[in-house]
């Protein structure tokens, strides 16, 4: 019978300069360290039907990423992005003083995941990805008009004398989370919201900092993407949904980046598997994902554990 971690669940709170970075911890304060980050727009709450499915013996870290769920939002004049969100990580790893751990990430947090292992490939043993290829590109036809666009966005959004927020009920912002994620099942919708909403007078405010909607892609080329794949040194697992990212790119394409990406981990010996699922497919649906998370963890990290 597999063994699965404990419920209880304490809060987190890591000091940054502008800050906080806040989050859940799962499993005990002796078990091997695994560093969770969610997805674009989301919280760490995507993890919640997942750990609990996942190995006793390891401590299960989900952080709200800067400006996401009860996280602190960054000060005027600084971007989000991958690269911004990859610094974070390496203030909260030092902050929990670790020194050598595993991290998963899904979707946009695979890609902070990617990038962080190929920076810092002595710190990462084990890289689980989640619906994502742990890297993002664009063209240098794109570059230089995305770029542009998140500088004037930012600009313009600096110019307003006030920020305000929509005040939601409860179930009207049940219905636009729902209709901005169509992927989500109704009960994944509310556990992200646990971490998404703050009360104010009248109702609810999404937690998030607007500014995360601006344009802000890392000016990598594809070409660049895989020099930085090949300094991953840790085990790799790669989860696709077969209606998430695995319809939206699909290898069959293979002039596309993610399918030299997903070829070049096979090549390495990494694992890619694809299951029934949408793009949340391991909230929505945590036991088509953890078993092999689970095992995966098991084979690459807590048994060498063992034989250290």
């Amino acid at each position: 019978m597999s063994s699965t971690v404990e419920q209880a669940v304490s809060e987190l709170s890591v000091p940054v300069p502008w800050g906080e970075i806040r989050g859940k911890v799962w499993g005990p304060d002796h078990g091997y360290p695994v560093l969770c980050l969610h997805g674009w727009l989301d919280n760490c709450g995507t993890f919640k039907t997942l750990i609990p499915l996942l190995p006793k013996e390891c401590r299960y870290v989900a952080v709200d990423l800067a400006g996401h769920g009860l996280s602190s939002h960054l000060p005027l004049g600084v971007l989000y992005g991958v690269t911004t969100h990859m610094v974070h990580v390496r203030r909260i790893v030092e902050g929990l003083q670790w020194k050598k751990f595993s991290i998963m990430g899904h979707s946009m947090g695979g890609n902070v995941a990617g990038m962080f292992s190929a920076l810092y490939p002595e710190m990462v043993d084990a890289v689980i990805l989640l619906d994502s290829f742990g890297f993002i590109s664009t063209d240098s036809k794109n570059l230089s008009k995305v770029m542009r666009q998140g500088m004037d966005e930012m600009l313009h959004h600096e110019k307003k004398t006030e920020e305000k927020k929509r005040v939601y009920t409860y179930e009207k912002a049940v219905e636009r989370l729902s209709a901005a994620n169509p992927t989500l099942s109704e009960q994944s919708v509310r556990i992200l919201l646990e971490r998404g909403l703050v009360q104010v007078e009248g109702g609810f405010v999404f937690s998030r900092d607007l500014r995360l909607n601006f344009k802000n892609i890392p000016c990598i080329s594809p070409e660049q993407s895989l020099e930085m794949q090949s300094k991953i040194q840790a085990s790799v697992l790669v989860v696709l949904g077969d209606k998430g990212f695995a319809a939206t790119f699909p290898e069959s394409n293979q002039q596309l980046p993610s399918s030299k990406l997903l070829k070049a981990y096979r090549d390495r010996n990494h694992t890619v598997v694809t299951v029934s699922g949408d793009h949340h497919v391991h909230l929505n649906d945590p036991e088509a994902v953890a078993p092999l998370v689970s095992d995966f963890l098991r084979n690459k990290v807590l048994s060498q554990q063992l034989l250290a």
